[in-house]
């Protein structure tokens, strides 16, 4: 028999003290550091973005006739469709926690309960968290510590724990800090180039004069083109020569060549480390043409498909009784990431609907809720194209 674990006396959800105590967390690391370079945050962004844009909902499985619906009824369903807490949509909270989860390995929602069921989960900053085991390998304690110096201490059942890539059992593993010297090098190579364009000269040329110059001449003259022509603002500016001065462009040089290719060598590691393909990491280099569509459905399979399982597991082990898993279930939909073209989808729809003499196997408000349109009342039951159906009302 199922036996849900009493709650220690706690602040109330809508205890400002508690809302403070949350918001105080740590920052400061290598992590906002990390997420200067481009390719880190496009990465984190993508992921991110794209698990929080997609609909989790609550979905309930009839054993008797085998039909899927979703469980608005259930407690569940407003929280993770639409609101899990008083200040942050299903979206804002998706995109927190899955950035969490890819920088630290760990992401942390506090659940609070009124009359024994979820009524919240208020995200917990995964710095702020530390993993209390008694010597064994499970959680039995999380403490939160923020940069006040205050902490406190929940046990399993009041905190959503999700956790990423894991060498260990009761914590994931940061990609930052495993990763940690390709970015360090990617955001130095970054940080090198911004310091040419700040303070290099961008005009290009290479000044000659016929005439052999004075030592002071020179220095006057370096200062004053310096001044007038350094630094990315002053790019393109028109150079005003005296005294018979002719100016030379230089050719490119292996050091930029080689500059330009370490960059896009550096932003298709990070790329890798995160699971995102070279052309969603915006790389020019490759081509956009007709396979595009194909390496996307290999991005929601393999890079996405894992995340929706770690989510769906970690709500179902956190959130859930034992005794109505299965009949009850979290569930991603990700339909919208892998519809192809619309030629595409009407090709789909017509076999599925039964044209060319295939037998249906979609009823046409099935169809109709694939695109994104209501129910029809003459929309159910299969009926292959071209049929009719057999309506009582319409003998004689």
């Amino acid at each position: 028999m199922f036996r849900r674990e009493k709650p220690r006396a706690s602040m109330a959800i809508d205890s400002p003290a508690f809302y403070e105590f949350v918001r105080q967390g740590s920052t400061g690391d290598s992590v906002d550091a990390a997420l200067r370079n481009d390719a880190v945050l496009r990465a984190c962004d993508l992921i991110g973005g794209t698990i929080a844009m997609l609909p989790l909902t609550m979905m309930r499985k009839n054993e008797a006739t085998g039909q899927i619906q979703e469980a608005t009824d259930h407690p569940l369903y407003p929280l993770l469709r639409w609101q899990p807490n008083p200040w942050q949509t299903a979206h804002e909270f998706k995109q927190l926690m899955q950035g969490w989860l890819l920088l630290h390995g760990n992401a942390y929602a506090r659940i609070t309960r009124t009359m024994g069921r979820v009524s919240s989960l208020i995200p917990v900053d995964p710095r702020s968290v530390s993993i209390e085991t008694d010597g064994g390998i499970f959680p039995v304690r999380y403490k939160i510590m923020n940069n006040k110096s205050q902490s406190m201490t929940l046990n399993p059942a009041e905190m959503m724990h999700l956790r990423g890539f894991s060498i260990e059992a009761d914590k994931g593993v940061s990609r930052i800090q495993k990763a940690g010297d390709i970015i360090q090098t990617a955001t130095q190579q970054q940080v090198a180039a911004n310091s040419i364009y700040r303070n290099g000269v961008i005009a290009g040329v290479a000044l000659t004069h016929p005439d052999k110059l004075s030592q002071e001449a020179a220095d006057r003259l370096r200062k004053s083109f310096e001044a007038g022509y350094a630094g990315s603002a002053n790019a393109g500016r028109t150079l005003v020569l005296e005294e018979g001065m002719k100016r030379e462009f230089p050719p490119a040089t292996a050091q930029s060549a080689q500059m330009v290719e370490m960059r896009a060598q550096l932003t298709e590691a990070i790329g890798r480390v995160f699971g995102v393909p070279r052309p969603l990491m915006f790389m020019d280099d490759t081509s956009w043409g007709s396979g595009i569509e194909q390496l996307a459905m290999l991005f929601v399979r393999f890079g996405l498909a894992p995340w929706f399982s770690v989510w769906e597991q970690g709500i179902a082990r956190s959130l859930q009784p034992t005794f109505e898993r299965g009949a009850v279930y979290p569930d991603f939909d990700e339909r919208e990431l892998l519809r192809g073209t619309m030629k595409d989808q009407s090709e789909f729809l017509a076999r599925a609907l039964g044209a060319g003499g295939h037998r249906p196997w979609m009823t046409g408000n099935e169809a109709r809720e694939h695109v994104g349109l209501g129910s029809h009342p003459d929309g159910d039951g299969l009926v292959a194209a071209g049929e009719q159906r057999n309506d009582p009302s319409q003998a004689t």
